[in-house]
């Protein structure tokens, strides 16, 4: 092209049309797209449309618009996320005489994109909460485009004022003209409000009768501070509130809640409060201090001076930092560190959102309730994660990161909708090279679980403008959601597809970091195998694009004398094992008084097992669970994954004193003789020592199941998922087996291990049939 040419073409006059899909509402896009036109001399318009996505208008000189699209993408906000734009000519003559933002569309194009999650408020409308000459100093509800609620206040699509929890709060003057102004922060942010016009917070008491009170917010932090239980509306739900430097709250808490020993989030004032009691590193401050802010789980320091009563047993506790303006007051008038934020949610139950709903089921619970007048739109628990060295690990996906999506290097055949299990449940959307999951779902296993499950999908559904082909779930066919997935499949006319518990597992590893073939360790507490049987401690070689399995290797069957009871009463599961050895009998009896009915449940027991009656697994997590009550760490799981929770906590710096070598027939691996090998040095070892050397027994001899099948067939990557893969010490002690054996190990970056990434699992299955 001619020099000529080339300046003719850039300097010619032109139209063009620009679909952008992505996060793209909700997040100052369309303030940005207006400061970026008029500043390269565009007419036309920007708009929201009603599938997320964002249209743009364009009229003027090429070499301005192609700027224009330099700048899109390069100085984008810093909560928006493009995943897709089209730039389409249009014909005719120029239309407009400036650049305007204007009213959002109905009219939905495409699939794909989506409102953002929540995030914590940033550090500017944090220094204006506390300027004495702003207009929003002390005002709880801060916010602005970069920051504060989004997912928990949509109602509907496209994202506006109008259609989110913020619509009954008109405007003051001074908000309105910030709201129009381009060079404002607060430019068409739609949670705009001041003291004036938003939301105001108030006090109550147990039976929600109002508290005068002309500070509520730091009256309330006095009030946690003197040992009271205060009830605490968020962004996503409630929480229970109470002093973590007194035990007589949190006995009341654990009594009234029916947590014996379950763990409490807390939430500390700052990242120097956090220092005083517990272990950070730089990768754990970077995620703390995230416009996320979740809740990490931190190692205790050994001069820890918290109570006791909020992580009984575990060697870490879950750390969050303030993320509202209502958190940062909290802390205010009190010199606490931190103070107890768990979710207010009766046991089983999903998390409580509505102010009558709080009060109906917490009045019996809590001394006051903090209050505000906004309502919730979607429920959302906080998101929790770990680090495994340098890599964060999800224990829960939610406040904060649903349902943003997780990009698909192999992109669905189909719209594929997936259900989940049956505990620590979410559900997961597939469509195109995007997975959306939903915020936690919880235990499905009531009618209001049920309820919030259906919801969360169908908002998913609507969210991104979705028509569901396919709808996917758990093989097993008593649960909830397996019902709940044939009723859907049959009224959206889509195709049902049913996904073996752990297939779904390594699956969710292989769609994650778009692998098509590999060997996977699955270790969790209990899944339905594909031959009925209670499946859990499993090695799988999935194949042909992840819609086969086959299961090269597992751990040795072992007895659950009373079923269900065994889950619940660790004591029984190591019985049941020691039976074989003929070394149960003494065991039981010396350990009566730890089982609910003494004596007589011993020899029904022993009846069980002589009987042969009980129900056999191969459960990683119940033998964990073995070993835990052989070594007195835990004899009742009042929670999900205790017993191992609290062995991996034991565990934490011993040493290999057993030096075991996996004892392996036929791809099986023995765990009969490393719980004997246990037992008979249970006076001869530290308990430490010996719950190291059971990790070690059990991922060593995985890994080599592993690494056999894996040289046997050419693959040079293994698998670690599951509930067991957040265990620390199993992770890096697998990783260490088999990568010296120079083969390379894949764990979860951006989806759960547990059950919380299993929908998505399944709809990877599921798109690719």
């Amino acid at each position: 092209m001619r020099s000529s040419e080339f300046t003719d073409r850039r300097l010619r006059m032109a139209r063009v049309r620009i679909g952008v899909r992505g996060v793209v509402q909700g997040v100052g896009f369309r303030p940005f797209v207006y400061r970026i036109a008029t500043q390269n001399e565009l007419n036309g318009y920007v708009r929201n449309l009603g599938d997320a996505g964002v249209e743009i208008v364009l009229e003027g000189q090429q070499d301005k618009i192609d700027s224009f699209l330099k700048d899109l993408e390069s100085k984008k906000p810093p909560l928006a996320r493009i995943y897709e734009s089209t730039v389409v000519e249009l014909l005719g003559q120029n239309q407009f005489e400036d650049f305007s933002i204007q009213q959002s569309s109905a009219k939905a194009d495409g699939t794909g994109s989506v409102i953002p999650p929540d995030v914590a408020i940033c550090d500017n409308c944090l220094r204006e909460l506390r300027n004495p000459l702003d207009q929003r100093h002390d005002y709880f509800f801060i916010t602005c485009t970069d920051c504060g609620p989004r997912y928990s206040i949509i109602e509907g699509l496209p994202y506006d004022r109008e259609v989110t929890t913020m619509k009954q709060f008109s405007m003051c003057d001074q908000c309105g003209k910030e709201y129009e102004d381009p060079d404002n922060r607060r430019f068409h942010a739609q949670t705009i409000a001041c003291p004036k016009c938003g939301p105001t917070a108030y006090l109550a008491d147990s039976l929600g009768n109002y508290i005068q009170s002309s500070d509520p917010i730091r009256e309330a932090g006095r009030l946690i501070s003197r040992g009271l239980l205060v009830a605490v509306k968020g962004y996503g739900g409630f929480h229970i509130a109470a002093s973590v430097m007194r035990d007589e709250p949190l006995e009341r808490l654990r009594n009234l809640k029916h947590r014996k020993q379950k763990p409490f989030a807390i939430m500390a004032r700052d990242l120097e409060s956090v220092s005083i009691f517990a272990k950070i590193t730089p990768n754990e401050t970077d995620l703390l201090t995230s416009p996320m802010h979740p809740i990490v789980l931190l190692n205790k320091k050994s001069e820890y001076n918290l109570s006791s009563l909020v992580a009984p047993g575990l060697h870490n506790v879950g750390v969050m930092l303030p993320y509202t303006g209502l958190h940062h007051m909290l802390f205010d008038r009190v010199d606490d560190l931190a103070f107890t934020m768990t979710s207010a949610n009766p046991p089983n139950q999903p998390v409580v959102s509505e102010d009558s709903e709080a009060l109906s089921s917490l009045n019996e619970t809590v001394d006051r309730f903090l209050f505000h007048n906004r309502e919730i739109a979607q429920k959302c628990d906080d998101s929790v994660l770990r680090f495994h060295g340098s890599q964060p690990v999800f224990l829960r996906r939610s406040r904060g990161y649903a349902p943003a999506p997780v990009l698909l290097q192999c992109p669905s055949k189909s719209c594929v909708l997936a259900l989940g299990g049956e505990e620590n449940n979410t559900v997961c959307l597939f469509s195109g090279d995007k997975a959306f999951l939903s915020q936690h779902i919880g235990d499905v296993e009531n009618l209001e679980t049920r309820s919030f499950l259906q919801k969360a999908a169908e908002h998913l559904i609507h969210l991104t403008n979705s028509r569901v082909e396919s709808v996917a779930c758990d093989l097993h066919p008593r649960f909830v959601t397996t019902e709940l997935a044939g009723l859907l499949a049959e009224k959206k006319e889509a195709r049902l597809t049913q996904v073996q518990h752990h297939h779904a597992h390594v699956a969710s590893l292989m769609a994650e970091h778009g692998l098509e073939e590999m060997i996977g360790i699955c270790c969790d507490g209990y899944g339905y195998g594909s031959d009925g049987n209670a499946w859990g401690g499993e090695v799988l070689q999935c194949h042909d694009h992840l819609t086969e399995f086959e299961r090269p290797g597992h751990l040795e069957e072992q007895p659950l004398p009373g079923g269900d009871l065994a889950t619940r009463y660790p004591i029984r599961v190591a019985a049941g094992i020691l039976d074989k050895a003929n070394l149960a009998q003494e065991w039981l009896l010396k350990h009566s008084q730890d089982l609910p009915h003494g004596e007589e449940e011993v020899e029904v027991i022993l009846k069980q097992l002589k009987t042969s009656r009980s129900v056999n697994t191969t459960s990683c997590g119940r033998v964990l669970d073995s070993v835990a009550a052989l070594l007195e760490v835990c004899f009742e799981r009042t929670y999900e994954g205790e017993p191992a929770m609290k062995l991996e906590s034991l565990a934490y710096g011993g040493k290999d004193v057993l030096q075991m070598t996996p004892l392996l027939t036929d791809g099986v691996l023995n765990t009969t003789e490393m719980l004997v090998g246990i037992f008979e040095n249970t006076h001869r070892h530290t308990k430490k020592d010996l719950a190291y050397s059971a990790h070690l027994y059990l991922a060593r001899g995985l890994a080599e199941i592993a690494v056999s099948r894996a040289r046997q067939e050419g693959i040079d990557m293994i698998g670690f998922t599951g509930g067991v893969a957040c265990n620390i010490l199993m992770t890096l002690k697998i990783k260490e087996a088999v990568e010296s054996q120079g083969l390379r190990l894949i764990t979860h970056n951006a989806i759960p291990p547990g059950d919380g990434g299993l929908s998505f699992g399944q709809a990877a299955v599921a798109s690719r049939l």
